[in-house]
């Protein structure tokens, strides 16, 4: 099972659930209005284009797990706005373990993150290797275990994103971060020593990769 949260549009989840017809994916907003069309796309007759695995939950995060409890093998967060986004600089303690509280034993977090001086909804910024190492030790420090975080590309986008991202010009014309982290027992999965490398001008951290 994949778990979006604050998925917005659900469009991203109609995506992942076509190109994975084996594979259950939930998309999670607390505004019922934003997910309207994708959940009837969804429950639509498979004749007509319905998408049986894919469903739409109304609920805050801040209420999971409730059913979802450790069913998830994946949890995904694309370019969020208001309160999560919030939230997620802040690497707020109680959004973290609701994240954690979703996924199995062995699962997976996958963040698409950007926030600069302009938008008014976030509390700080995210625009360079600097404000992205700090985010990753926040959340870290709240309990994610980051196995990778790095400048988000084109093909982050569009594996994440609804077209949103596409539309804010990421990362051409926006810079946006993609963060990582696992649940995996730390001796089942042993950190390699962390690196920083540098590609393009831009700083990138893989703390899986030998430096």
């Amino acid at each position: 099972m994949v778990v979006d949260l604050g998925t917005g549009s659900g469009k991203a989840v109609l995506r992942r659930a076509r190109q994975h017809p084996d594979e259950l994916v939930i998309g999670i907003d607390a505004d019922a209005a934003h997910m309207a069309d994708s959940s009837r796309r969804a429950a639509a007759a498979i004749r007509r284009g319905g998408v049986p695995n894919a469903h739409f939950i109304v609920a805050p995060v801040e209420e999971l797990p409730g059913p979802l409890a450790g069913c998830a093998s994946l949890v995904t967060i694309a370019l969020p706005w208001g309160s999560l986004l919030r939230g997620l600089l802040a690497a707020d303690p109680q959004l973290v373990d609701a994240m954690k509280a979703c996924l199995r034993p062995v699962g997976e977090v996958q963040i698409l993150l950007s926030a600069t001086d302009r938008d008014s909804a976030a509390s700080s910024t995210l625009v360079n290797d600097r404000d992205a190492a700090r985010l990753a030790s926040a959340f870290e420090v709240a309990g994610l275990r980051i196995v990778e975080w790095r400048p988000a590309d084109a093909s982050d986008v569009y594996a994440l994103s609804s077209g949103w991202g596409r539309r804010l010009g990421i990362p051409e014309r926006r810079p946006a971060w993609f963060y990582r982290a696992r649940t995996a027992p730390e001796e089942r999965q042993p950190r390699a020593p962390s690196c920083t490398r540098r590609a393009d001008g831009l700083a990138s951290h893989a703390s899986e990769r030998g430096c």
